[in-house]
């Protein structure tokens, strides 16, 4: 990652605040998609929250099943939201997805 040290600071501080209990794999991955090129105009907490969903969709839900299932991306993104919701809360995370949040 070529972000500035504070860019990075300030991403692995939003990241702690946000999922206090999230595994290290699972952060590094994260602090890694919020610290990408493509990320680097958004505020650090922002990048954060998306990189967060993101991830958790992805790597914890059956979101890439139901998409290779015909899903269209908004169908599959609502019919995991309670399991990113799970996720979230296990990580004891400081916020949850909430229908009709704005992502990626």
């Amino acid at each position: 990652m070529s972000a500035p040290t504070g860019r990075r600071r300030a991403i692995a501080k939003a990241l702690t605040a946000l999922l206090p209990l999230a595994p290290y794999a699972d952060m590094e991955k994260i602090r890694a998609d919020a610290g990408a090129v493509h990320m680097k105009t958004l505020p650090p907490t922002i990048a954060v929250w998306l990189a967060t969903i993101a991830h958790v969709r992805h790597a914890h839900t059956d979101y890439e099943k139901l998409l290779a299932e015909g899903y269209d991306r908004d169908s599959a993104r609502f019919f995991v939201i309670e399991q990113t919701n799970e996720v979230l809360t296990r990580w004891r995370a400081t916020r949850l997805l909430e229908e009709g949040d704005e992502d990626e």
